[in-house]
């Protein structure tokens, strides 16, 4: 059981660490698209956009809505990824040492 639990925490780890690397890439995409280093015209560019940001919007959209753009910058994705490194740091291996606490009956 605590194996399972141990795997489930990986995976969980493994997922928010490809969703940092997402967040990321996006944001030096959109940083390029603005300042006309590339452009939309490039069909793997443009693909490559589209599928980032159908997984990062989702994530960034709640905090997009509270957040107000700081002089035309969005810091919305500064923060996702400070709470997201938060989760990964301090939540996950609390959450998982508490469970595998119950589980090994400590």
């Amino acid at each position: 059981m605590a194996a399972i639990i141990g795997f489930i925490f990986f995976v969980i780890n493994a997922l928010l660490g490809l969703l940092v690397l997402a967040i990321i890439i996006s944001a030096v995409l959109s940083w390029l698209f603005a300042f006309d280093v590339i452009n939309h015209r490039n069909r793997f560019v443009n693909q490559l956009a589209g599928a980032l940001d159908a997984i990062v919007a989702p994530v960034m959209a709640p905090f997009r809505a509270i957040i107000p753009p700081l002089g035309g910058i969005d810091i919305t994705p500064i923060i996702v990824l400070i709470l997201i490194q938060g989760i990964r740091g301090f939540l996950l291996p609390a959450s998982q040492a508490a469970l595998m606490g119950l589980v090994g009956g400590y």
